[in-house]
Order: C-alpha cells, then structure tokens, then sequence
C-alpha cells in the first residue's frame, strides 16, 4: 500500500458561477437544500462578509502528521479551498500561522479543516479565511505517516471530492458537486430575488404571514377544529 496517494489537480470552477453563487447566502440555498452542508462546529474563526466560493483541492492527514499539508501548499492555485479531513483527529492542530501564511501567498481562498487549528491570532494577521473546530496548543509534526492529496474525502460529515464547488459565510460552509452547481445556483437566485421583494411589500404593509401562507394554514385548521 503506497504511504502517499497523490491524485491530480482537478479542473478549476467556472468563473461566471462562482460569481453567481458568491452572491447569494448560504442560508438561502439551507431553504431548499440539506445536502453537503458541513456540520455546524465547523466553524470560522475570523469575521466573513460575504461568501466565498472556491474549488475543492483535497488532503487527507494523520493524527500527528502535517507533512502532506506542506505539500500540498506547493500544488494550491489561486482560487482553490484547501478541505482538509483529518481522518478522526480532534487533538492535534495541522494549522497556524505560518501554514496559513504560506496557503495565503499560494492564492488560497480558504482553508476548511475537520479538526482544530492553532495561533488564531497570527492566522488572522495573514488574512487567510479559515474554518475548522475550535483551536488547539498541540500541534501536528513533520512525521512522514502519509496521507493523500485531492482523493475524495470527508469533512463535517459530507464527502468532499476534488473539483467540487466550496461555499463558505459566517454561518458555516457548503459543498456543491460539479454537475449540480449551475442547478442551485439558478434556484437560490430566483428564491434570493422573491425575499426582496416580499420585505418591499412588508414594508408597504402587507403581513408576513399572509405572503408566507402561514396564515391560511393556521386559519384553515383552526376552522377545521371549529367545525369538528
């Protein structure tokens, strides 16, 4: 069995989606998807306006071990959004400030770690966006243990394959494959505009309720319960 699988770099996202998608909340897409939301204690440690969006370039490391997280660094392109599956570890931090710096200057769009990170404070100096679990003093290694680069992996609970579409905001992060992308986009984009409109005409006076069609439900069973 090879210690290191090293797969290619996957083609980059479409441009003019990405742009799309970057214009539309994460919340917003929650409404009618549930699918490769990563969970919730995935967090960002730094404040996010805006969402970001990237390709997914994929690393898979070992407990202690932070030697394919350099490596990986050398294969980042601008534009990517390093998912890193720590394969179980929740005690050892594979990134700090150095790391992140090196991953800033690579052209990373962020970082989304399933596990910890350390040196918050100097990780946002370097103004790299990251996501992860929390932070941690023990830190990983150089131990040459193995691992994998952009091979499917798993991050918060979703998997994760490389050339997926990465959304990141304040409230957590979402992976897109591919050939679904165009699709939500399209969907979160119409259901974006409708919430516009519905707050001018709230602020014209109509009830949220009555737009929402909460009212008419609660009606109805109430009358149902009258008439029983």
């Amino acid at each position: 069995m090879k210690k290191y699988r090293i797969g290619n770099p996957p083609p980059q996202i479409d441009p003019g989606l990405a742009e799309k998608l970057a214009s539309v909340e994460l919340a917003t897409i929650g409404h009618f998807r549930h699918r490769g939301f990563v969970h919730r204690s995935i967090a960002p440690i730094q404040e996010v306006h805006g969402t970001l969006v990237g390709t997914a370039v994929t690393v898979a490391i070992p407990a202690t071990d932070s030697t394919l997280l350099h490596h990986v660094l050398s294969v980042v392109r601008p534009g990517d959004f390093l998912i890193v599956d720590r394969l179980g570890d929740d005690r050892h931090a594979c990134l700090g400030g150095g790391v992140a710096f090196a991953a800033r200057m690579a052209g990373a769009i962020g970082v989304v770690i399933d596990g910890p990170c350390t040196d918050p404070d100097e990780i946002l100096e370097t103004g790299l966006p990251v996501w992860c679990r929390g932070v941690s003093s023990i830190t990983t290694r150089l131990n040459d243990l193995g691992g994998a680069i952009n091979v499917p992996v798993s991050c918060g609970n979703v998997p994760v394959l490389p050339g997926d579409f990465v959304m990141a905001d304040a409230t957590g992060v979402l992976v897109i494959p591919a050939d679904e992308a165009a699709e939500v986009a399209e969907e979160a984009l119409t259901r974006q505009a409708r919430a516009g409109r519905n707050r001018g005409r709230i602020e014209a006076g109509e009830k949220l309720g009555d737009l929402s069609g909460a009212s008419r439900l609660v009606a109805a069973a109430l009358e149902e319960k009258a008439n029983g």
